[in-house]
């Protein structure tokens, strides 16, 4: 793909998207592998985080989703969304959990709730004790989108599909925002890429070389265009960052300092995804890194040792840190996910230390129902262009 080029759905936003994540399904610790109950996923904790990324003026938070531990991920938004300010809600959508109309009922009810400061991660993972191919379970979700689609944007629901057949009235299913809630995606194979080229708008990636995401983009950005489209791309990785390189690398060896090799394996293929092509990536990641685990400057894949899916952190001082992601957004990617160990803490230092520098879009909260003659940016609700 040489002669391809990157082309991004929002050129004239020149900032970024600067999100944090908020750990519902125990994913928080000072240090993996040791379990400390000050950090249980429990209401109080994940929302804490929730608000203090809020308080520190990130544009939006994602709310994960995982069967075996921590929280149900729509009623946590819903639960936590009036308490909140001016940041979007990004919620994690298992595709096949919930029939797909009740679902749009749903999506829509959370979108009023949050005057439009909404948006949704199509997740595309295995539900629990399924058994099914890569291709069925994208399929599955193309057909949860065009149905939510058809909900948010019709008088009636007319399907016809593999997994999905029905014709039915839409009402009550029309969202806050004209047409729906913004729909980021990530995902690898063929068929996932396929998906996100013909119906999503945020192409979620996980760290990788520099080269690496590039041929990411590229391809995604040639398959977006034969369906006459264009994507934005955003990166969702972990970070460390001190005032020195040298007190962030040894913070970043100290989180996985009490991990044990089986211990890290177990709780890597905890996930219904362990066995996905994009967790298989990171783990060849790890595998061409230095002995130290940087795979390249300030991108450090130690912490994949003890997760699976996002296994790598950007690990620096600010201005290592800064340069980084201008070198991401130059390269076309729009929106960042960022986490640390533990989340509230690592939230309130990068607020600090990173963000006042970075260009950002500005986040005023939708006022009314989105009109044709207002439309939405591409990137993040609430947001006029």
């Amino acid at each position: 793909m040489e002669n391809s080029k990157i082309e991004i759905r929002s050129p004239h936003l020149e900032g970024a998207e600067v999100s944090w994540f908020a750990p519902i399904c125990n994913g928080d610790d000072r240090y993996l592998g040791e379990r400390n109950m000050d950090y249980k996923s429990t209401f109080e904790n994940a929302s804490e985080i929730l608000l203090t990324a809020d308080k520190n003026g990130f544009r939006n938070i994602l709310c994960p989703s995982s069967y075996q531990v921590g929280q149900d991920t729509l009623p946590f938004v819903a639960a936590v969304g009036p308490m909140t300010k001016q940041i979007n809600l990004l919620a994690a959508v298992r595709c096949g959990e919930i029939h797909p109309p009740m679902l749009a009922r749903t999506l829509t009810t959370i979108d009023h709730i949050l005057k439009g400061r909404f948006v949704i991660n199509i997740i595309s993972s295995p539900l629990p004790g399924e058994e099914m191919s890569s291709e069925d379970r994208y399929q599955r979700s193309r057909e949860v989108i065009e149905i939510l689609k058809q909900a948010w944007t019709q008088d009636e629901i007319d399907h016809q599909g593999q997994f999905y057949n029905m014709k039915l009235p839409s009402l009550p299913g029309k969202p806050y925002q004209k047409g729906g809630p913004l729909l980021y995606f990530g995902g690898y194979s063929p068929a996932a890429v396929d998906l996100c080229a013909e119906h999503c708008d945020v192409y979620l990636m996980w760290p990788e070389t520099e080269g690496n995401l590039k041929k990411l983009m590229e391809n995604m950005s040639a398959k977006a265009a034969s369906y006459g489209r264009k994507v934005d791309f955003g990166l969702r990785v972990h970070v460390v960052v001190r005032e020195t390189e040298e007190e962030a690398r040894a913070y970043a060896d100290s989180i996985v300092s009490k991990l044990g090799v089986e211990q890290g394996k177990e709780m890597r293929e905890r996930a219904l995804d362990a066995k996905s092509y994009g967790v298989s990536r990171q783990a060849e990641m790890r595998k061409i890194s230095e002995d130290d685990g940087y795979v390249e400057p300030n991108m450090w894949t130690g912490i994949g040792r003890g997760r699976s899916g996002c296994g790598a952190a950007l690990v620096g001082n600010p201005d290592q840190i800064v340069e980084k992601l201008n070198r991401y957004m130059d390269m076309g990617i729009r929106a960042f996910i960022f986490s640390g160990y533990p989340h509230k803490e690592e939230c309130e230092r990068f607020a600090k230390l990173v963000l006042p520098r970075l260009k950002t879009f500005s986040m005023p909260v939708a006022q009314g129902k989105v009109s044709e003659e207002e439309p939405m940016s591409p990137l993040g609700a609430g947001i006029r262009i």
